[in-house]
């Protein structure tokens, strides 16, 4: 039985959508990166107010995954052009975002949402789904591959004072 629902986010989702990206941010990188970045780094990139710009972005595509029992956020999805210092052309889009919170994962929510992020890049008429992850978010690698993601590349950059190694994938579309 599916226990959530899918829906394209607007402005007006802005304030789940930031619960959503500081709770699993949090989750994800708690005991890797330093507790002062990761307040600073949720606090300069997903306030209510940059998820409002983002949402209202006809450039963006966000998908807010709802709980089907009373439709609080439990994950998102930010598909965007990209920005990596790999080529990349007009064929090319980024799945910026794609988180879960712990509540939602080993559900099949993650799935759903690359299917969903998948779907829309293709929609758009992209030829190539690219995304960037922590090398050594090995889950999170683990579950890229298991979608058809291969390593295209890499990129280093700052979270506070904690220098970050990335893993760049693409996947064909």
């Amino acid at each position: 039985m599916t226990t959530w629902r899918l829906r394209r986010a607007s402005s007006a989702d802005a304030a789940a959508v930031a619960l959503v990206a500081g709770a699993s941010f949090l989750d994800t990188f708690a005991g890797i990166l330093d507790g002062a970045d990761i307040v600073a780094h949720v606090a300069r990139n997903s306030s209510v107010d940059t998820f409002a710009a983002v949402c209202s972005d006809p450039a963006n595509i966000v998908t807010l995954a709802e709980h089907a029992n009373g439709g609080a956020p439990i994950g998102y999805t930010l598909v965007t052009a990209p920005d990596f210092p790999i080529p990349t052309d007009d064929r090319d889009i980024e799945l910026r975002r794609i988180y879960t919170l712990p509540l939602a994962q080993g559900i099949g929510l993650g799935k759903a949402l690359m299917a969903q992020a998948i779907d829309d890049a293709r929609a758009l008429g992209r030829a190539r789904l690219l995304l960037g992850v922590l090398g050594r978010n090995q889950r999170a690698c683990a579950f890229y591959e298991r979608c058809g993601f291969a390593v295209a590349g890499r990129r280093r950059y700052l979270v506070g004072a904690t220098l970050c190694d990335d893993y760049i994938y693409a996947l064909d579309l």
